[in-house]
């Protein structure tokens, strides 16, 4: 039996199928939540552990990290526009901006990848101190999340060429922008809570 649309909503939100799975999405972020905030309390307790080795400010290049957090919240707002592309049934565009997305994404990995290999040459491992060691599982976890939505991003595209853009696709575009959105928010409270406060104790 085929699913009941209802074509008043958006396109992601025309089946009852496409509305359950992105009420699921949102739990699953719930999750996601609960994650990030338990690795930013064992950050704020081993923050100021350095057992010897190098701090924040000796550490932490001010232009890196305004670089990163340009690439990653542009990001979210070419993700924005992707979706409205999408809700106006503009494959071309919503693809379009969808690239972006995944080309400034990919710039954002690249700076951090770099960013840490610098941090190694001087010393600064996970093994040095407390500190580090907090430092990178929590933006590591980060990172990893990045790089997870690359990859799905690219699916998406393969997937969007081959079958279009049917609420199937769409509700899948959506879940994968709330996905998107969530990280920048994340990066919003690493570059607060550990960059600028790092920076100024």
């Amino acid at each position: 039996m085929s699913a009941k649309v209802n074509a008043a909503l958006p396109l992601e939100y025309q089946t009852e199928q496409n509305r359950m799975n992105i009420l699921g999405f949102w739990i699953f972020l719930g999750a996601e939540i609960v994650l990030f905030a338990t690795l930013f309390g064992v950050y704020g307790v081993l923050s100021e552990r350095h057992a010897g080795g190098p701090g924040q400010s000796d550490l932490f290049i001010v232009k890196d990290v305004l670089i990163q957090t340009f690439l990653l919240l542009t990001s979210s707002f070419t993700m924005g526009i992707s979706i409205f592309e999408m809700r106006r049934s503009n494959k071309k565009g919503m693809l379009m901006w969808l690239v972006f997305t995944l080309l400034l994404g990919g710039g954002f990995l690249f700076m951090e990848i770099r960013e840490f290999i610098n941090y190694v040459h001087e010393g600064a491992t996970m093994q040095t101190s407390a500190f580090l060691s907090s430092f990178f599982v929590l933006l590591g976890t980060h990172g990893l999340h990045v790089t997870i939505g690359i990859g799905w991003a690219i699916l998406l595209i393969i997937q969007m060429l081959q079958r279009g853009l049917t609420p199937v696709t769409a509700r899948k575009t959506f879940i994968f922008g709330l996905y998107w959105h969530f990280l920048d928010v994340v990066w919003i409270f690493i570059f607060t809570f550990v960059y600028l406060r790092g920076l100024v104790m």
